[in-house]
């Protein structure tokens, strides 16, 4: 069978659970609750990626397409569009943004590739309500993710740290840690929450301009952290004794422990 027919049996599968006589949850759902669902099955595709998971990936890819087909499903059930409308505005869009594929533009490398992209993207935003060079960053993605891409389009048009040297960032992070230090020294919580964000937003900065992604920076982390926290639970359950009862010299020493294990 090939894959117009396989994704056509996919899209009519889904008519039949949005059906009076079909799956009371599907028929439930609306475009809010489906929500959660499509950011918890491209979150579940790209752990499964970042695992090198054949299988998961192909099952993870899967989930996400279902997500399409049935948002597509229910915005057709409102006179909106239909998934049909859905593809052929992807085929428009690829073809489109390429024309060093399906045109007459040249594109010698994928740094001039980007280029040409983002051009065309913004002779597509000039006939929108929002074109603003930020206005395709989506507000739902995780504040980290956000912000990186906020200064990445920023920088696509010269808005940025001047390239070759760090120091500037550097002098940034020290100018808004300093800040957030006099902001909890006056005890102002929503001064410290400003300021907690003007850091971190920094520090997304730094590490865009290292080459390295901050999201991805800040998983392994995440995932070292627990390993070692992990370790040291372990070890805590071996004593016997509640964890009120280890002091904080205990309690750093497990973890120094930890760190030469993980």
């Amino acid at each position: 069978m090939c894959e117009g027919e396989l994704f056509g049996r996919i899209v009519a599968i889904m008519k039949r659970l949005r059906s009076p006589d079909g799956c009371p949850w599907d028929r439930k759902q609306t475009f809010q609750t489906l929500t959660s669902h499509i950011i918890e099955e491209a979150y579940e595709l790209v752990d499964a990626l970042d695992r090198g998971d054949k299988n998961g990936m192909c099952e993870e890819s899967g989930d996400l397409l279902l997500q399409v087909v049935f948002v597509s499903q229910l915005a057709e059930e409102e006179g909106f569009f239909d998934i049909a409308q859905v593809l052929k505005k992807l085929e428009e869009k690829l073809i489109r943004r390429h024309p060093h594929v399906f045109g007459d533009l040249k594109a010698a490398d994928s740094d001039e590739a980007r280029r040409n992209w983002d051009r065309i993207k913004a002779s597509e935003r000039a006939d929108k309500e929002d074109n603003s060079v930020i206005a395709g960053v989506p507000r739902s993605i995780p504040a980290l993710l956000r912000a990186f891409q906020i200064q990445e389009r920023a920088a696509r048009v010269g808005f940025d740290w001047p390239k070759g040297g760090l120091l500037p960032l550097w002098e940034k992070i020290s100018e808004e840690a300093e800040e957030l230090k006099c902001a909890i020294e006056g005890e102002c919580a929503e001064e410290i929450e400003e300021e907690v964000g003007d850091l971190l937003f920094a520090t997304v900065n730094l590490s865009r301009h290292l080459g390295i992604d901050p999201e991805r920076a800040l998983q392994r982390t995440n995932e070292k952290f627990s390993a070692r926290f992990r370790f040291i639970e372990e070890r805590v359950r071996e004593s016997g004794r509640q964890w009120s009862s280890f002091s904080l010299e205990e309690l750093d020493s497990l973890w120094r422990s930890a760190k030469t294990k993980t």
